[in-house]
């Protein structure tokens, strides 16, 4: 299948129900400053900046009508990368939002990206396993891991019924009948808006199996 046309600032907007400018001029902000450092640090793949509303914003903001409503939220953004999910749900939600990135490079790119977004996030330049408990509403996650490896850290900074978030591709039904020898948790699913081989898992109720 070859890709779609890329997809414009006014497509996402109509896509996602967005008017207000101001968050859009936010979103350019952060795409020009994705183009600008990826000349010098890999943070993406290359391919994905011909269509960066697509692969980048909407592939990030397309979680943000599954965020539990009950605000105040705390988000605990997992192996950030270049700052996606995260930072995309922090402006559309104002959410206190954890970014972990243990890349000290990537790290100072999300700082950055978030000073000229305007846009508060913590960032913790530290492998998830080292951060201490961020006790979060909602974990979230794209293409961090398989499900095997990446639930730990879920349920590690995750509060008791907290919601996981997380962008999965094409081996996501196969990562979860693996996992599913180790966790139990409440699953949907939905396609993803961005690619046609990917789905958003909205897991609740995870918890670690426990021998009788």
């Amino acid at each position: 299948m070859t890709d779609p046309t890329p997809m414009d600032r006014a497509h996402f907007a109509e896509t996602m129900g967005i008017s207000d400018q101001s968050l859009l001029d936010r979103f350019q902000t952060y795409l020009d400053h994705l183009t600008k450092w990826q000349r010098a640090i890999n943070l993406v793949g290359p391919k994905t900046l011909g269509d960066p509303w697509r692969r980048h914003i909407l592939d990030s903001a397309q979680l943000f009508p599954h965020l539990p409503d009950r605000p105040p939220l705390k988000i605990a953004d997992l192996g950030s990368g270049a700052g996606l999910p995260g930072i995309i749900l922090a402006i559309l939600s104002g959410a206190e939002t954890h970014m972990i990135e243990s890349d000290q490079r990537k790290a100072t790119f999300i700082r950055e990206a978030a000073r000229l977004t305007e846009t508060p996030v913590t960032v913790h330049a530290a492998r998830i396993e080292d951060v201490d408990l961020l006790n979060a509403d909602v974990a979230t996650a794209r293409a961090l891991a398989p499900m095997e490896r990446l639930l730990p850290w879920v349920h590690r900074h995750l509060k008791n019924g907290g919601r996981s978030l997380l962008l999965k591709g094409a081996d996501a039904e196969e990562e979860l009948t693996l996992a599913a020898k180790q966790w139990t948790m409440k699953i949907s699913r939905k396609r993803s808006l961005s690619d046609a081989s990917g789905t958003v898992l909205i897991i609740d109720d995870l918890a670690p199996v426990t021998d009788v």
